[in-house]
């Protein structure tokens, strides 16, 4: 077990796992951090059950908790994960992942498709815009590939037919919400929804830029605040420890 990871960051998409390095190398630095990556063809349904089960099997023999980082259907994954097993998690990060958890840039894709009469690939390249901004059009059809893959392939409850909600509440465990200023997916009103649900523990920081994927531009920036986040749950620990003791 001492070879465990004290860091777990969930991947719904391996299409959109690029994204996620940069954070973690920087994390890596600090403490060990691992992925745990959930994949499936396209002629699986997407379940969340399944996967939830899935990272439970992994988890179930650690004998301390962890802490999980996810962004967008990883922090899905993570947040449905910490409400059913709370004594699993030590904290839950959540990047890109508004107070409607639900709705991700998959969401939007599909309200665009029954909304306005462009082609798939148009609409698409839409997307692109959206999550990257205009200065990354030269690579406007590589991302778009990689949208679609992860479209195709990724856990994702929404279909053309079909948006899924997720309930909206909190977590027992400490909450760190992460999100972007300019992020036309999970939008600074509804990452702010999510201080209803907050306990004293539970914080809520928002990069300045780098729209979606702000953890992929920006991930020392990101990387501090979380880890700033992770030191002061234990320095609060710590705090409540001798209180404890001084009881009995």
């Amino acid at each position: 077990m001492s070879n465990l990871p004290d860091v777990l960051c969930l991947n719904a998409s391996s299409s959109l796992q690029i994204f996620d390095r940069p954070l973690l190398r920087y994390l890596s630095t600090k403490l060990v951090t691992a992925q745990w990556e959930y994949s499936q063809s396209q002629d699986e349904p997407c379940l969340l059950d399944i996967a939830i089960t899935m990272l439970h099997d992994y988890l179930k023999y650690r004998n301390r908790p962890i802490h999980i980082i996810g962004h967008s259907m990883g922090g899905v994954l993570g947040l449905l994960y910490a409400r059913r097993y709370p004594e699993r998690v030590k904290s839950l990060t959540l990047l890109a992942v508004g107070v409607y958890p639900a709705i991700n840039w998959q969401a939007h894709y599909y309200v665009h498709r029954q909304i306005f009469p462009f082609s798939r690939e148009k609409i698409m390249h839409q997307m692109v815009e959206h999550l990257f901004g205009d200065r990354y059009s030269k690579n406007c059809n590589k991302l778009a590939n990689i949208l679609q893959q992860d479209l195709d392939y990724s856990l994702s409850p929404h279909s053309l037919f079909k948006r899924t909600s997720i309930e909206q509440n909190g977590v027992d465990v400490p909450l760190m919400v992460c999100g972007s200023q300019d992020d036309f997916v999970v939008d600074p009103h509804s990452l702010q929804g999510w201080q209803f649900y907050f306990k004293k523990s539970d914080r809520l920081w928002q990069c300045p830029h780098g729209r979606h994927f702000f953890h992929y531009f920006y991930p020392q920036l990101v990387g501090q605040q979380i880890i700033n986040f992770w030191q002061e749950l234990e320095t609060e620990n710590l705090e409540v420890k001798p209180k404890l003791m001084a009881n009995y």
